[in-house]
């Protein structure tokens, strides 16, 4: 690839804020970034790989601004890292032993999955918060302590563990709305709020894109466009923080229309190449 122009990395960096930003709040960040790249003319295995290393400092700011929502959380977190290890690392894999052509057949499907998860988002969240309420006035909150304990059943855990690991493989792979995905299907197992959600969101996918770009970084680091990792992991974690201190303030609508735009333009770059 060529050197990019100044105007170019510019663009690079505000993508890496937004980003940053969304995954700390909703997930999907990964659908700002992605698509500025690819029009960029960075190609898609590389822009994929470039992202994930980029990214992970908006996950470390985003994960630490969620703190007082993780509190409680640590046990069950670290019964859960196993999945999240196991599956980044078959997803990487299959990133890099995996045909180009096979990728950018395989992406676009993805996208459009990962945009209708963002588009079907606010009822999901109505959806969640309605399920939390009921079981709380039913007298079946999962509270701080029982998730310290180990409240959750043998099969819930198992089921939780399940998606985790599924879910992991997925963000390895390729990432975007990994964290929607996350919140969509925990939120059907476990009782918390989404906030607390939000947090144990955010952990998981900074294990299971520093694990991917650890090993895109050992095995493929000839294959990274490490300007645009620079670009990214300045932008992400400028918004990793802001995200976690005030994007709760922005409108979710706007965020949306923004993403979608962003994911229809990147498949359509993809089908042309």
């Amino acid at each position: 690839m060529e050197a990019m122009e100044l105007w170019q990395i510019a663009l690079i960096v505000a993508a890496g804020v937004g980003a940053g930003g969304i995954n700390a709040v909703v997930g999907s960040g990964t659908l700002i970034t992605f698509p500025v790249l690819v029009a960029f003319g960075v190609p898609p295995v590389v822009a994929t790989m470039s992202n994930a290393v980029g990214l992970v400092p908006g996950n470390i700011a985003s994960s630490f601004g969620y703190r007082e929502e993780l509190r409680g959380q640590w046990k069950r977190f670290a019964g859960f890292i196993p999945a999240s290890l196991a599956g980044s690392l078959i997803g990487a894999y299959l990133l890099l032993h995996l045909p180009e052509d096979a990728f950018e057949t395989i992406v676009p499907i993805l996208l459009v999955l990962a945009l209708l998860m963002v588009v079907g988002q606010p009822s999901l969240s109505r959806y969640l918060k309605r399920r939390a309420l009921r079981r709380h006035e039913g007298g079946h909150d999962d509270g701080v302590s029982a998730e310290e304990g180990g409240g959750l059943s043998a099969g819930k855990t198992v089921l939780a563990f399940v998606i985790i690991f599924l879910t992991a493989i997925y963000g390895g792979y390729f990432a975007a709305a990994q964290g929607i995905i996350l919140v969509a299907l925990l939120g059907l197992v476990l009782s918390d709020d989404l906030q607390r959600l939000n947090g144990l969101k955010n952990v998981l996918v900074l294990v299971v894109n520093t694990v991917s770009a650890t090993t895109y970084i050992i095995v493929g680091h000839d294959r990274i466009n490490w300007t645009a990792v620079v670009c990214v992991a300045v932008g992400s974690l400028i918004g990793g923080y802001l995200g976690a201190r005030i994007g709760r303030k922005f409108s979710p609508g706007l965020l949306r229309a923004v993403i979608v735009v962003l994911g229809l333009v990147a498949i359509v770059r993809i089908l042309t190449l």
